[in-house]
């Protein structure tokens, strides 16, 4: 059996490489990468818990976070996909259109 310990750490440094994913890119594509790295290791954490302490909790969580990202994933896409219409670029840098 494989300590909690492990899937911690291995938690850990998935957000670490998602946070840096965030910080360093501008294509607004793998910025949602590095989002969807940062809430898999936040499921990865809820269910290694959930498995030390036998309790169902952070499995419901996990199952709503996993709801959430599939919404996030879609809207997200759309409106990539609308603002590459407009701009023909996925650098964020560059797309000011939700500016006032």
């Amino acid at each position: 059996m494989v300590p909690v310990s492990y899937y911690l750490v291995l938690s850990a440094i998935i957000f670490a490489i998602g946070v840096l994913g965030v910080m360093v890119r501008r294509n607004v594509l793998i910025i949602f990468m590095s989002v969807e790295m940062m809430m898999n290791a936040v499921n990865l954490t809820f269910i290694a818990l959930a498995h030390k302490f036998h309790a169902l909790d952070g499995q419901v969580i996990v199952l709503l976070v996993m709801a959430v990202a599939a919404a996030e994933v879609a809207i997200g896409l759309a409106i990539v996909m609308e603002v590459i219409r407009h701009k023909d670029t996925t650098n964020i840098d560059e797309v000011n259109l939700l500016k006032g």
